[in-house]
């Protein structure tokens, strides 16, 4: 049976005032990115710059599409990638909080005796919601990167060349070093999704319980499902088994879960 492995490197959007203010923003506060945000952008391009991506997505809101452009901008290879904008990548509705403090949130969660990332606010997105959206997606990249990759002559890179681009001594199991193309070697095809925090969060807890994806060493739950930061990054190596009925998803691996140390280089030179 012919297989396809890719990688899928899912970046939360770079900060808004709203971000710094910490008002909730959810889908119908839709701001471009603050100063701050575009600098993350930059940062976390740069970072990025010597991968190949051959498929790109972000959600339609405005602070994702901006941090997916620039993203793709500083790329080396592929800065005239087309971005999908998928609706299906948009943060989680926050009903009626939307606009209103983080605070108010936690306290309307805090009355019902709920945890926050388990509260719906009137009007909101049920996190089992969101999960359905996310669910939509996957299978959506599923067909678009076996349609794209899966064909007889193998994957190919979007920029014009065969294969994606990893430094010799990255490694595709065990510990990660900390490197932009850590997970990648020998992985012909990645997907870039820029999406949101709130979104991230309940992708990672359906990848790693519904479709079992396997964890890097000692990582701890408090790790795995803590909240993103902006322009934080997580990524997966999926391989898809290439059946007459479709792909199905076989292995998904975790390679990193919230990633920032690029940030921390970024400050430093401010």
């Amino acid at each position: 049976m012919k297989m396809l492995t890719f990688g899928v490197t899912i970046v939360r959007h770079g900060e808004t005032q709203y971000n710094k203010d910490k008002l909730l923003q959810g889908q119908g506060v839709d701001l471009p990115l603050s100063e701050t945000g575009l600098q993350q952008a930059e940062t976390v391009g740069n970072y990025l710059s010597e991968l190949k991506f051959t498929n790109a997505f972000s959600s339609d809101l405005q602070r994702a599409k901006q941090t997916a452009d620039i993203i793709l901008r500083n790329s080396l290879h592929c800065s005239g990638l087309e971005v999908v904008r998928d609706p299906l990548l948009k943060e989680r509705s926050f009903g009626i909080a939307e606009g209103r403090p983080v605070d108010d949130l936690k306290n309307m969660a805090s009355a019902a005796g709920l945890s926050c990332p388990n509260f719906t606010p009137p009007q909101g997105e049920t996190p089992a919601q969101v999960k359905l959206r996310i669910e939509e997606f996957m299978r959506a990249l599923f067909l678009r990167m076996a349609a794209d990759h899966g064909g007889p002559d193998g994957p190919q890179d979007a920029c014009g060349s065969s294969g994606a681009a990893s430094s010799p001594d990255s490694e595709t199991d065990g510990p990660v070093a900390s490197r932009p193309d850590d997970g990648l070697l020998g992985v012909p095809a990645h997907a870039l999704v820029v999406s949101h925090g709130a979104y991230m969060r309940v992708a990672v807890r359906y990848l790693v319980e519904d479709l079992q994806c396997s964890l890097p060493p000692n990582m701890k739950a408090s790790q795995l499902y803590s909240a993103c930061p902006n322009t934080g990054i997580c990524r997966f190596v999926f391989t898809l088994r290439l059946t007459d009925a479709g792909p199905v998803p076989g292995a998904v691996r975790c390679v990193f879960i919230n990633r920032k140390e690029h940030l921390k280089v970024g400050k430093g030179t401010d």
